[in-house]
């Protein structure tokens, strides 16, 4: 039944992540995937899908992660659906270092198998997700 799916937003440049990774989730029976490859439409793709978590690119031709976050965050639809980062511009050594966490934002480092994806996503998922970020705070913030 597909409204005990979760809903997830990908927004990454690179099609060919976006679709192996939706593929990937989907076949997990838990996730409705929606992708988008143009980090311009992202706001558009958001308030249409209405997605529970936005796994977001940092590094995107047209616009970065950062400036879509800061999109959502002005929304008043979408200020409190989480948003964790995706980015190639820090190794995993420093992702373990921070704590995944760039200037107080969650992150996976690239490259990522989509088992990892997915571990991010049951914990960050859980019925209150870490630390009560369900329960108000956005992740974006």
């Amino acid at each position: 039944m597909e409204e005990n799916k979760k809903r997830i937003l990908l927004v990454d440049d690179e099609a060919t992540f976006t679709n192996a990774l939706k593929f990937y989730l989907e076949k997990t029976g838990r996730f409705v995937v929606e992708t988008e490859n143009h980090g311009m439409n992202a706001l558009a793709s958001a308030k249409a899908f209405k997605p529970d978590l936005i796994l977001l690119d940092v590094i995107m031709p047209e616009i970065d992660g950062g400036m879509v976050a800061a999109q959502l965050k002005a929304d008043s639809d979408l200020n409190q659906v989480p948003v964790l980062f995706l980015t190639a511009a820090v190794s995993r050594e420093e992702a373990t270092t921070r704590s995944g966490l760039i200037g107080g934002k969650l992150f996976i480092a690239k490259p990522v198998s989509a088992k990892e994806v997915l571990a991010h996503l049951d914990f960050y998922l859980e019925k209150d997700g870490p630390a009560g970020t369900r329960s108000g705070r956005s992740l974006a913030t």
